[in-house]
């Protein structure tokens, strides 16, 4: 199986983790199989767990990944992290990545209806056996529902515009494809919009995609799951791509390295929290220059790092 997918920020990644021959390890979104193979190579008596809600990712890293006896893959969702863990009697584990972003496969096979570019059902589901479908979602949603969905997961700022016109369609027709759906989005904005840098929709197909794979309840979940298999000295590697995830990240973050949660117009501690980690990266890492001649797509990345004290 040919599943693209380019590994981004595949060294500050593993140099992240500070990776123990015989420590056990959690690639949460195992994608095409890179960092997970770069895990696996440096791994002796330990053990490297793979997750993806993705079947068709799930199958093209078990290829990837065949040689390494060291590495189980599983077709799961991460939230289900430490359930999953717990099943294969798995205590504890000395690192976790999570890669928020969204795969080259999935962007660039054209049925699976994740992008403006090409004509497909709009589907946007990462696991396409279970969920809602993008198209289902534009077609049922209340017009007040769609309005907030582009503008908290798209910061759409025409969000109200572009949901009215949509029901104002589906009232005729069915919304059925991508392209379909682009061009309304597009001739819903003012004509200066339309002309800004970057294609009109793109603001709204994220936030569709982060809607229906409820990618912001997801890494919650899998952060608070992931803390809590943690070793003491384990380290936490998580890759965002857009600022809703990293202010979740930052904020989980800041959570578990603070000693005192008191409100502030106590006058002495009465709470008795002690920080539970610190940062490795005081600031979110970038891609390298190089990186983004290589690979565009990786242009938002940030990569935040944790150690569990």
């Amino acid at each position: 199986m040919c599943f693209n997918h380019y590994s981004v920020m595949l060294g500050e990644c593993i140099e992240g983790l500070s990776i123990k021959p015989d420590g056990v390890y959690v690639d949460a979104t195992v994608g095409g199989g890179g960092h997970s193979e770069q895990i696996a190579n440096r791994l002796s008596t330990g053990r490297l767990i793979a997750i993806d809600r993705d079947e068709e990712a799930v199958k093209a890293a078990g290829e990837r990944l065949s040689k390494y006896t060291c590495a189980k893959i599983y077709h799961d969702r991460f939230s289900r992290m430490a359930q999953l863990l717990s099943e294969l009697n798995i205590d504890g584990i000395d690192g976790l990545l999570i890669d928020c972003g969204v795969s080259s496969h999935q962007l660039d096979e054209t049925g699976r209806g994740f992008s403006y570019k090409n004509e497909a059902e709009v589907d946007m589901r990462m696991d396409q056996s279970r969920g809602l479908s993008a198209r289902e979602v534009v077609n049922t949603y209340k017009k007040e529902d769609l309005e907030r969905i582009f503008y908290e997961y798209g910061e759409e700022r025409y969000s109200r515009r572009i949901a009215e016109s949509i029901c104002e369609i589906r009232a005729i027709r069915e919304i059925k494809t991508t392209t379909e759906l682009a061009d309304i989005i597009k001739n819903a904005m003012p004509a200066a919009a339309r002309s800004e840098k970057g294609h009109p929709a793109k603001r709204c197909f994220q936030a569709l995609r982060i809607e229906v794979n409820d990618e912001l309840g997801e890494l919650a979940a899998g952060l608070e799951a992931g803390w809590q298999k943690l070793n003491h000295g384990g380290r936490m590697v998580i890759l965002t791509f857009h600022s809703l995830e990293d202010r979740m990240t930052k904020r989980f973050y800041k959570d578990k390295i603070t000693d005192c949660i008191c409100p502030p117009e106590f006058p002495i501690c009465v709470c008795n929290h002690r920080a539970e980690g610190k940062l490795i990266t005081k600031k979110p890492m970038l891609p390298s220059q190089r990186e983004l001649d290589e690979n565009p797509r990786s242009q938002s990345a940030k990569l935040r790092i944790i150690e569990k004290l």
